[in-house]
């Protein structure tokens, strides 16, 4: 298949153009390369991708839309995955408009794509955020999340409301994933265990909000690859036994269906650390600080409905991921 996968040169969109070109598909990569983080990191995974003949990378920001409508008109993708994001919850108290600008007009742009030239199926990314200021754990697909406590996270729900608009209007198979905080090899150095990684190699402390007793569904980058591609493959149908008296969030009359991919196995701060400082062979100077605005005290996945509809859940436990990070970190950096 052709398979546009926007956000290519990021850490979610990289693997996951791997995965795919390993099987065969024809990828045509498309990002912005903005610099919210390391460009040079972005360009070494661009190049191991560029590296592949199935490869093609597009250099363009979703929200240009002439270019983005130019580009699904000539290529005629067969399926379509949107990594493309403005990511972050801190970063969005700082500058809320380039969450507009890429999350919101990014997002609709795609959906015209799709719309527009016979995509059989789309699938993009959401967030565990949504979830907000849900306390009901693990999270479902099936709560409601309606109250969301970041500007990040609005977006994300603004996607899932959008694509279910495109799936009932025009009959688009779109599917959602709410990601829960992806980490390994090749990640964000936005990222908490990149930034800690770092600070502790180089010395410097490491701030630690919520004194370490915040809880987060670590879902190794492996396990959120595979997910992905299996969910292509599984095109979502109307739900027969959807009732518009007692909807369910998670699926709709229209081809719409949502999945969480966590690890299922909350990890606390503390703990997190301290495995990372055994794997690094070094011990981490703390700054401990109270929780920041826009953060959750836990995430937890509940992956009931991936793993009965799509046959798969993440299973990569914490301590071979953090192990598999650090390795990938010296080698690249040479700390």
């Amino acid at each position: 298949m052709k398979i546009l996968v926007t956000g290519a040169a990021g850490f979610i969109g990289f693997h996951l153009a791997q995965r795919l070109l390993e099987r065969g598909d024809e990828v045509v990569g498309l990002d912005n390369l903005n610099t919210y983080y390391d460009v040079s990191l972005k360009d070494a995974r661009l190049g191991l991708l560029e590296a592949h003949p199935g490869f093609r990378f597009v250099r363009a920001a979703l929200e240009d839309r002439p270019t983005v409508a130019a580009l699904f008109s000539d290529e005629h993708f067969d399926m379509v995955v949107n990594l493309a994001a403005q990511a972050g919850v801190r970063y969005s108290l700082q500058n809320p408009n380039a969450y507009i600008d890429s999350n919101i007009v990014g997002f609709m742009n795609v959906l015209e794509g799709c719309r527009h030239n016979n995509v059989k199926h789309l699938v993009y990314a959401s967030s565990s955020s949504v979830y907000g200021a849900n306390t009901t754990v693990p999270f479902s697909v099936h709560d409601t999340v309606d109250h969301p406590v970041s500007l990040y996270a609005a977006t994300k729900k603004s996607n899932e409301l959008m694509a279910h608009t495109y799936a009932h209007l025009f009959g688009l198979p779109v599917t959602g994933l709410r990601f829960f905080t992806v980490y390994g090899p090749w990640g964000r150095p936005d990222m908490a265990y990149f930034s800690f990684t770092k600070a502790i190699l180089e010395g410097r402390p490491i701030d630690v909000f919520n004194h370490g007793r915040m809880q987060r569904d670590f879902t190794y980058i492996d396990d959120i690859a595979e997910g992905i591609v299996r969910v292509l493959g599984h095109i979502p149908r109307p739900d027969p036994a959807w009732n518009a008296a007692s909807p369910d969030p998670a699926t709709s009359s229209a081809p719409y269906r949502l999945y969480n991919i966590g690890n299922n196995q909350p990890v606390e701060l503390g703990h997190f650390i301290e495995v990372l400082e055994e794997y690094l062979g070094k011990k981490a100077h703390k700054n401990m600080l109270p929780i920041q605005a826009g953060e959750v005290l836990v995430t937890c996945a509940d992956v009931d409905d991936l793993r009965h509809e799509v046959g798969f859940r993440p299973s990569t436990p914490i301590r071979e991921g953090l192990r598999r990070f650090v390795e990938w970190y010296r080698e690249f950096y040479r700390p």
